[in-house]
């Protein structure tokens, strides 16, 4: 009886290790998918304190802005309006414009396209690219959800690539009495970061911004690039990714239940009642 009784005690004791084995792993997922879902929420605000007020009328001309910075504009319809933005690697941008329309006018189109730092247009995953705007209405709104940017890709794809984004809005469809009257237009860029879901093997040896290939003649050799913005905490390497932290921990886990399943399989050893082998 009595050994019976050690035995439960041990077998006890190895399923209240077994549960704090368990709990240590849990409370480990838990602090590592901490940094991740940070990750997940979107980027802050900017101060908008010295938000640009004009727009460029080109690819070469558009006003740098930053993400989660306003910028307004006025122009004329039929204008091209442009603006740049810097985007990284796992960010998924989203633009919006709104455009506040003259007090009378016809029924009008509008229309936002994004371009790359090749400058080839980015599909929108959702959102409003194109609206028509009944006659006399106040304003018309737009907006495009890009797909993540990757790190790397295949030359002949079209996926988006960390560096320059081009936004260029005009009106497409307007009558020619139409042209000309003044409008007011509101950009806003954010993004969300999609972490090591959208990760991929590899990485560009430079981001694509116009003039980052190009040196200077100076003592240090300092690049003269076209566009002046990058990401807050520079351009991403492209080799880290929060899959790395993911991969650690199922490595932990699997060792911990490995442990786990060996302690409560193992038994209670040789009862002292039998003799060992001779």
């Amino acid at each position: 009886m009595r050994t019976v009784r050690v035995g439960a005690v041990r077998v006890g004791a190895v399923r209240v290790g077994a549960v704090r084995v368990v709990s240590a792993a849990l409370l480990a997922l838990g602090l590592a998918a901490g940094p991740a879902a940070a990750d997940s929420s979107p980027s802050p605000s900017q101060d908008t304190s010295s938000a640009p007020t004009q727009a460029g009328t080109s690819f070469r001309t558009a006003t740098e802005i930053e993400q989660g910075q306003r910028a307004t504009a006025s122009g004329s319809t039929g204008d091209y309006l442009y603006w740049s933005f810097p985007a990284d690697t796992g960010q998924r941008p989203t633009v919006r414009a709104t455009v506040k329309l003259p007090d009378t006018h016809a029924a009008q189109t509008w229309q936002m396209d994004v371009y790359d730092g090749l400058r080839r247009r980015q599909a929108c995953q959702y959102g409003a690219q194109t609206r028509t705007a009944a006659a006399d209405s106040a304003s018309v709104e737009l907006a495009c959800v890009l797909r993540t940017v990757r790190a790397w890709s295949e030359p002949w794809a079209n996926d988006p690539l960390p560096g320059t984004y081009y936004v260029r809005l005009t009106v497409t469809g307007v009558p020619t009495s139409d042209l000309g009257l003044r409008v007011d237009t509101d950009l806003r860029v954010e993004s969300k970061e999609i972490g090591g879901s959208a990760a991929v093997d590899g990485s560009l040896s430079e981001p694509l911004v116009p003039g980052i290939a190009v040196k200077s003649e100076g003592e240090k050799e300092d690049r003269a690039v076209l566009f002046g913005l990058e990401p807050e905490d520079g351009w991403a390497s492209g080799w880290w990714s929060d899959r790395w932290v993911w991969t650690a921990v199922g490595g932990v886990l699997a060792a911990l239940a490995g442990v786990a399943g060996y302690r409560l399989t193992r038994g209670a050893g040789r009862p002292s009642r039998v003799p060992p082998a001779a």
